[in-house]
């Protein structure tokens, strides 16, 4: 059995987020579900930066960004994503390698452009994404690494990686692989309207391979087509050995067999953009549970994490996450497995 000298290794899509402030005429003139994650072409990407006003371009993608919280909490965390031949790639290779994250894939070979989210944060801090995934298509499952994948506590897996057609084999070798060298898998659902996409086979997953869930209210309400939130937790139970549920200002439930938290958010400042505070929580709870803390306690961090995020434009730590965690929060423990 590998050393286990990573708390996670995460797969996920390398994208390059480009984010503007708009309102909601802005949305309506350009046809954009407010709140949505919208797949788009090249061209409706170059129409749609034309369009946008002065923006901000910083390293993105879901699952990159809770790497990069985890390590800002000071975790080990690994990385896979495809980028393409440019100028976006190599910002997003030079900043996630500066966050801690260890990061090996080689880029695409197709030509194909890095991958782009073009944000639109609106004043009530709801963003409205239009993704190009462009090198993201060409991850398949060659560049899943059983090394990698075996050195880490917990292999992570982003919903979003379930909508380009190679990656869905990456995803499945990288569980697989998991499994086999005794460690855990974790999903999370990232977006309600990628859920309503693949319902079907999210269900398979978080009935098979999945042992940890990540959603919030609006997406764990739509995988199972439930009415409220009490009506979709009662689904989730007996599906994964850890699931946790995020509602923003009410918090998250964590849900482990018979153990139920409810866990208050953290104080926040003004909330400036909710961009990646999914994200930032999943880095939390998964540094807490990589070094073998109780349920609660990754609850705990997990919400300073993800508070931290809400008050800047961007979906990345501004201050080291360590520094904001109370004294003996985050400190490690020998974890069961």
């Amino acid at each position: 059995m590998a050393d286990m000298d990573l708390d996670v290794v995460g797969i996920g899509n390398a994208i390059v987020d480009v984010l503007s402030h708009a309102d909601d005429r802005f949305l309506a003139a350009q046809g954009l579900a407010k709140g949505a994650m919208t797949l788009i072409d090249a061209a409706r990407a170059d129409a749609l930066y034309r369009a946008m006003g002065p923006a901000v371009e910083v390293s993105g993608g879901s699952a990159a960004n809770t790497l990069a919280g985890l390590a800002s909490l000071g975790g080990r965390a690994g990385f896979v994503g495809k980028l393409g031949h440019d100028a976006f790639g190599e910002v997003f290779r030079h900043d996630i390698r500066a966050a801690g994250v260890d990061f090996a894939t080689p880029p695409a070979t197709s030509g194909a452009p890095t991958a782009r989210c073009l944000v639109f944060v609106t004043p009530d801090a709801q963003r409205t994404m239009q993704t190009h995934l462009g090198a993201c298509l060409e991850l398949g499952p060659e560049d899943i690494d059983a090394g990698l994948v075996g050195r880490a506590r917990v292999t992570y897996l982003e919903g979003y990686l379930w909508d380009p057609p190679r990656a869905k084999a990456a995803f499945r070798k990288a569980a697989a692989l998991a499994h086999a060298a005794g460690r855990k898998v974790a999903l999370t659902l990232s977006d309600s309207f990628c859920v309503e996409r693949h319902r079907a086979e999210f269900r398979e997953l978080v009935a098979g391979p999945v042992d940890i869930l990540f959603a919030n209210e609006a997406e764990i309400c739509a995988l199972w087509q439930a009415a409220d939130f009490d009506a979709a937790l009662q689904a989730t139970r007996g599906h994964c050995e850890v699931v946790a549920l995020t509602r923003s200002a009410k918090g998250s439930v964590l849900l482990a067999g018979d153990e139920l938290h409810v866990i208050d958010a953290a104080p926040t400042g003004q909330i400036v953009d909710t961009t990646g505070a999914g994200d930032l929580y999943a880095a939390g709870f998964l540094y807490g549970y990589a070094g073998g803390q109780s349920l609660r306690t990754c609850g705990r961090i997990a919400a300073i994490a993800a508070a931290e995020v809400l008050g800047h434009f961007g979906a990345r730590p501004e201050t080291p996450l360590a520094d904001l965690l109370p004294a003996g929060l985050g400190r490690r423990r020998p974890h069961p497995m």
